[in-house]
């Protein structure tokens, strides 16, 4: 679904960024959830791709299509809207989708392609600890990655 798309540098596959995150929920935050891997890989195809919520469901069940739109903006509202709408939708949604969006702003931040985003990514980075951080005594992967994402920004990358 991401076939032709590139990561900002405007070489490496964008595939790469979904593939990595998938790899940090499992790997670095210690998650092995069939539905929670499936989603980290798909995170991206509603928000980037042609494919929609129904393309999803019929393919990959409704638990992973609800959890890759729970990490979806919706492009159609303007951006002062989007964001609030966007951070209260993943404030509702499955803890799978939170310990998603720290995965995929902590591959952000390792993967930056320029300095000059660094001050932004740390931002997205602590807004989706905030928004993970009250499901931490209830997922033990949510603490391991909030431990891990607040390590990498403290690091300075």
């Amino acid at each position: 679904m991401h076939a032709g798309q590139r990561r900002d540098d405007g070489v490496t596959p964008y595939i790469a960024h979904p593939m990595r995150v998938a790899l940090t929920v499992r790997d670095v935050f210690g998650c092995d959830d069939p539905i929670c891997l499936a989603a980290a890989l798909l995170h991206d195809v509603i928000e980037d791709t042609t494919a929609d919520f129904d393309d999803l469901e019929e393919r990959f069940g409704v638990e992973v299509a609800a959890c890759v739109a729970a990490l979806s903006k919706d492009m159609r509202l303007a951006e002062p809207v989007r964001e609030p709408a966007y951070d209260e939708a993943l404030q509702a949604a499955d803890w799978r989708a939170k310990l998603i969006k720290l995965a995929d702003t902590y591959d952000n931040l390792c993967d930056l392609s320029s300095p000059e985003k660094h001050d932004k990514v740390v931002r997205l980075c602590r807004r989706a600890i905030a928004i993970a951080q009250p499901a931490t005594s209830d997922h033990e992967p949510i603490a391991r990655g909030i431990a891990a994402l607040k390590q990498l920004i403290d690091s300075g990358v």
